[in-house]
């Protein structure tokens, strides 16, 4: 999967052979759906935000002019579809539990050999960080996405947010400090 495969399968899709984005869709949809469920909260939200992202792309592929990574170009697209949603249908800010209650859907150790009251810690932690990671400010909460679960180094983070390497540095420092405030009287009380 490297950005040269990537360039290929452009070409490939602007000579005509659209089956060739068919292929980027493959490679990349797991990877942008799972990091916009983090983003904005919403697994159902987060698939139809990456729908709209893939068409857009596949819509402007001509523009794309190769500074960036295929990746980068296409998570900022999904931002700003994101955005987009998000000024259309205004919601009220609702936590990760209500939505879990809303679709009925529990994150869950899937490990067979954790041991149920392991895999029932493991899964009451990630609920705390997901709820805390979800009551950050939108700035704070795509940084650190970006560079805690998507392992992105500071350089493309500035590309995919359009902002100054400083201002990601800033951001991410401030979400952490954040999370941190938000999880530590949590865990404190749990021991």
């Amino acid at each position: 999967m490297t950005e040269l495969e990537d360039q290929v399968l452009i070409d490939r899709c602007l000579a005509g052979q659209t089956e060739a984005f068919g292929l980027l869709v493959q490679r990349y949809q797991h990877r942008l759906y799972g990091t916009l469920v983090h983003v904005v909260g919403s697994r159902e939200l987060a698939r139809d935000i990456a729908q709209d992202a893939f068409l857009l792309a596949f819509e402007k592929l001509a523009s794309f002019r190769g500074t960036s990574a295929f990746y980068s170009w296409l998570f900022r697209i999904a931002l700003n579809a994101a955005s987009s949603a998000h000024r259309k249908s205004p919601r009220a800010k609702q936590s990760l539990d209500a939505l879990r209650e809303r679709t009925g859907e529990e994150p869950t150790d899937n490990r067979a050999s954790a041991a149920p009251e392991h895999g029932l810690e493991v899964s009451d932690r990630q609920r705390l960080v997901r709820n805390a990671l979800a009551e950050l400010p939108e700035e704070f909460r795509t940084a650190l996405v970006l560079k805690e679960l998507e392992q992105l180094k500071y350089e493309e983070i500035a590309e995919i947010l359009n902002i100054p390497v400083g201002t990601v540095r800033s951001r991410i420092h401030r979400g952490r400090e954040e999370l941190r405030a938000k999880l530590l009287p949590v865990l404190k009380s749990e021991q």
